[in-house]
């Protein structure tokens, strides 16, 4: 974990290998998972849904089925006992809610594209052990938790602990081997907090924000963090703080496991992060067997295409094309993940003429994906010998949160954003300072950098300068590109860009 005052950056390693990478900015607001006290704009009865106020750029859209059914008297109605919600009948959307109405909603998808945030009705207050749900009924289990004697265990417990009409819970991955006191403890203190929000509500008037979800930092920690993991290291000793005392109150028996990195090279640079994170900015990555597969990003879907490149086997071009789609299966399910693509997928492997074969590049995508946290559907070899997948999506991929659309190929391309190339120079100034002893240095970079610098943090040279003890000269020079700079080094302006920046 990397943060800074201005971002948060986590990224996850399994095996040595770079398998997730989140981030978080000062300067941009997360929405999901915050609760809002929302204004109903329209209510659109042609396709069941309303779109909200919740006080951001965009209204949030609500579909019917998003809606609180389970806590009231609306009359939905179940076809069978198991209560899915894809198996209810709803009442018609107009007669649940009406225009100017004020709404209690939560952000389950964040504003991407031409779209506003995606709102649900239906309240979920997560806790490391559980997620309480006040509107619902239900109690249920991690899937994760595959021991039937423990999921049984713990499903008993929970109801004994749920007090009649006060909601529903789910007990989380983390809670295996969980004891009642504990469970008490954490159920007490997430219906306490919604009682604050349902207290709150009173004295506000729509749109109003209720409850923020909690940092990027935070919220890892709270959902992911484990025996199952051999470390946290942790760059920033406040944050190094903050998740100790938090783990001390929960989980105890991990502290040890809570790491300061202080090394003089920074940790993502030690692990080689910030260039896996680049690579996956390009369209194409590389397989074991020579081959390769092409990534195309639109806003509607996701097209990735699977080509032997220079692999042509020996003799059996049957048992060629079966390793190379193999190695797609895997390197599609790794890059979904670590781009966090979501939505819509095509992938259009190699044709094969034997289903075994299909049969086992489906199981190989399917076994890999299954190591993704977020939820994935993969269908079967369609009749054009494509394969269609959706990946839940939350949030904008990496590549879009961090990129522009270009002025200078009229959105054919992306430039990274001003505050990522302040960023990026930021970095590259301390790698100079652990490895020069020069210490004038004079960054060349476009003027709209230079100016979102002296707008936004006109404290930029003063507070870099002291960190890495350099002086520090801007200089504009519109003939870089908008997210180009250079870095000079001494009297004689020698450029070593290359050395420390990753461009």
């Amino acid at each position: 974990m990397s943060a800074t005052n201005h971002e948060s950056w986590v990224a996850l390693m399994e095996d040595d290998q770079l398998v997730e990478v989140m981030f978080d900015r000062s300067d941009q607001d997360r929405l999901v998972g915050g609760i809002y006290l929302g204004k109903v704009e329209a209510v659109i009865p042609g396709i069941q849904a309303a779109f909200v106020d919740i006080g951001v750029a965009k209204a949030g859209f609500l579909h019917v089925s998003d809606l609180n059914w389970d806590s009231n008297e609306s009359g939905a109605k179940r076809t069978n006992s198991g209560g899915r919600r894809r198996d209810r009948r709803y009442p018609a959307i107009q007669d649940k809610i009406k225009k100017g109405q004020s709404i209690i909603v939560q952000v389950t998808k964040e504003p991407i594209g031409t779209k506003g945030p995606k709102l649900t009705g239906q309240i979920s207050l997560p806790g490391r052990f559980l997620v309480y749900m006040p509107g619902s009924y239900h109690v249920g289990v991690s899937r994760k938790i595959e021991d039937r004697g423990e999921r049984s265990r713990l499903r008993k417990l929970a109801k004994e602990i749920l007090p009649d009409d006060a909601g529903g819970i789910i007990v989380r991955t983390v809670s295996e081997e969980l004891n009642r006191e504990s469970f008490q403890k954490e159920f007490k203190r997430l219906s306490s907090r919604w009682r604050k929000i349902l207290k709150k509500k009173e004295s506000l008037q729509a749109p109003a924000p209720l409850q923020r979800e909690a940092s990027l930092i935070s919220s890892v920690i709270r959902d992911l963090f484990s025996s199952r993991f051999e470390s946290i290291k942790v760059d920033s000793k406040k944050v190094y703080q903050e998740i100790l005392q938090y783990v001390k109150s929960v989980a105890p028996e991990l502290k040890d496991r809570v790491v300061l990195y202080q090394e003089s090279s920074s940790l993502f640079d030690k692990y080689g992060i910030e260039g896996e994170v680049e690579e996956t900015f390009t369209k194409q990555a590389g397989l074991p067997s020579g081959g390769y597969i092409i990534i195309e990003q639109t806003e509607a879907l996701v097209s990735i295409d699977v080509n032997t490149g220079k692999y042509i086997g020996k003799k059996d071009p049957e048992k060629t094309i079966l390793r190379t789609n193999l190695d797609a299966a895997a390197e599609i399910a790794k890059q979904l993940r670590l781009r966090d693509i979501g939505g819509i997928i095509v992938c259009d492997f190699i044709d094969m003429e034997s289903q075994k074969n299909r049969d086992k590049v489906l199981n190989q995508l399917r076994t890999h994906l299954a190591k993704d946290r977020a939820r994935t559907k993969v269908s079967d070899f369609s009749r054009l010998g494509l394969v269609e997948l959706t990946r839940h999506r939350v949030r904008p991929s990496l590549f879009q949160s961090l990129t522009l659309s270009c002025d200078h190929c009229e959105g054919g391309g992306r430039v990274y954003t001003p505050e990522t190339v302040v960023r990026k120079i930021e970095r590259a100034l301390n790698r100079f300072s652990e490895n020069e002893k020069d210490k004038r240095v004079l960054v060349r970079l476009h003027p709209v950098i230079a100016l979102n610098i002296f707008e936004k943090e006109p404290n930029f040279l003063r507070n870099v300068g002291r960190v890495t003890k350099l002086r520090i000269a801007l200089r504009d020079d519109p003939l870089l590109r908008e997210d180009e700079f250079r870095i000079l080094s001494g009297a004689a302006e020698t450029d070593v860009t290359l050395q420390y920046a990753s461009l």
